[in-house]
């Protein structure tokens, strides 16, 4: 049986504004043991360190690393094992416009092929755009 093409896909959510300076939110986004408190109720077998974390989610055991961080610029995160059925990379970017105005923006990277396309893609899209609304809204209440 002939193996189906995956290709990577991409998702961008829409941009957000943070009232905040980007050095203000990047040690946050940047360091996994910061999320436990917003996190750890919502997942199920949460750990994290300043690098590393993994959950369960539906099922299925999500474990992430760092890939790469610029400062108060992004950070990339990539799956780190795992038993999630695609390779990934997540980006969250920071964009300063001014001292108190930090535009935020959310990237996947996705390998899926044509029918998880089909079946995924909408959803990704929504839920990016909703994780970011819920970021923003965090930070801006910080």
């Amino acid at each position: 049986m002939a193996k189906s093409k995956r290709t990577m896909q991409e998702y961008i959510s829409k941009q957000q504004q943070i009232f905040r300076s980007a050095a203000q939110i990047f040690p946050l986004i940047s360091n996994f043991s910061l999320l436990t408190p917003a996190v750890a109720d919502k997942v199920e077998e949460w750990q994290a360190d300043e690098e590393r974390c993994s959950f369960k989610f539906k099922g299925f055991t999500v474990a992430l690393r760092f890939d790469e961080k610029v400062e108060n610029k992004h950070v990339k995160i990539t799956g780190d094992g795992g038993t999630v059925p695609m390779d990934f990379s997540f980006w969250i970017q920071l964009h300063q416009v001014s001292e108190g105005d930090t535009r935020i923006r959310l990237v996947l990277h996705a390998e899926l092929n044509m029918m998880m396309r089909m079946m995924l893609g909408k959803k990704l899209q929504g839920g990016l755009d909703q994780a970011v609304e819920g970021l923003a809204k965090a930070f801006n209440q910080i």
